[in-house]
């Protein structure tokens, strides 16, 4: 028994760490796992599990970008090329978005939390976004090929650097429907949004990175806090777990981690040379498949 706990543990890590930040809904492939293995995640022991696994696909971004960050930082305000001003540096700008995400998702946080225990809307979700990463990617593939300075590009921001305040808002509000309807992916809202928004899929994909670091930290400190301080439905006892539970959350933890490093690093280097279709046709299938097993 204690063999099978460490194995789906790790299947469990797996899972987290390649599909929270490519654009195919962590959280969908978490509850479509869920059923799969007959899990009861919204117990005590599992939502404690997967908040400390949610935590070490997070740590990993801001190992990985540590180069771009300290950058960011020692050229804060006026950015590496001296154009920059207080609310417009890159930095500045994923506040921002963070700040336009965040308020309306403590609105409609209990529209969240009945959304995210339904499998119709994963699957949905999952389609329907999809086919609008298709559209959106396939719209911009012939821009993305020509490169900058392209005479009616479509492409307006090749690098992060360049971007404006309004795109910056416009993400942060598209980021919302990833919360609302679980199976969008934050990573896909963010992405398409910024193509939509006239950016390149290199600075799109980069500033979806750079958001997710705020959002998703301040999401999952919130649930831990609000579990460990046992508000309504989110008790949890964390007193009540044994040394071998604990071992089997590390488990999660380093695997978790160790995967998503690896496909960001992927994700990063694949984009540049290939684009998001091949996401959108897996999350097509993927969303009819969740459907039809409903059915």
């Amino acid at each position: 028994m204690r063999v099978n706990d460490y194995v789906l543990s790790c299947v469990l890590g797996v899972v987290e760490g390649l599909t929270e930040f490519l654009p195919v809904s962590s959280t969908g492939h978490l509850r479509i796992a869920e059923a799969l293995m007959h899990l009861d995640l919204s117990s005590d022991y599992w939502k404690t599990y997967s908040i400390v696994i949610q935590l070490g696909a997070i740590l990993c971004l801001p190992i990985y970008f540590r180069a771009r960050i300290g950058a960011f930082l020692a050229s804060f305000p006026r950015g590496t090329r001296g154009d920059r001003t207080m609310l417009t540096h890159p930095l500045s700008l994923t506040i921002v978005a963070f700040v336009t995400t965040a308020v309306p998702g403590v609105l409609l946080k209990r529209v969240m939390d009945r959304n995210l225990e339904s499998l119709v809307v994963i699957g949905t979700s999952l389609v329907i976004g999809g086919v609008i990463m298709w559209i959106v990617d396939a719209r911009q593939a012939a821009s993305e090929a020509a490169g900058p300075g392209a005479p009616g590009s479509r492409i307006r921001t090749w690098h992060m650097e360049d971007m404006t305040l309004g795109q910056a808002v416009w993400i942060g509000a598209c980021q919302v429907f990833s919360g609302v309807f679980p199976g969008t992916s934050r990573s896909m809202t963010t992405i398409a949004g910024g193509q939509l928004a006239g950016m390149s899929r290199a600075s799109a994909l980069e500033f979806s990175f750079f958001l997710s670091m705020p959002t998703m930290a301040a999401a999952t400190l919130l649930e831990a806090f609000q579990a460990v301080r046992g508000h309504g439905e989110n008790a949890v006892q964390v007193g009540t777990i044994d040394t071998h539970g604990w071992v089997v959350v590390a488990v999660g933890f380093v695997v978790s981690f160790v995967v998503a490093y690896g496909s960001v690093a992927w994700f990063m280097h694949w984009v540049r040379r290939h684009g998001f279709v091949p996401f959108a046709i897996y999350r097509i299938l993927a969303g009819a498949a969740v459907l039809f097993w409903l059915a």
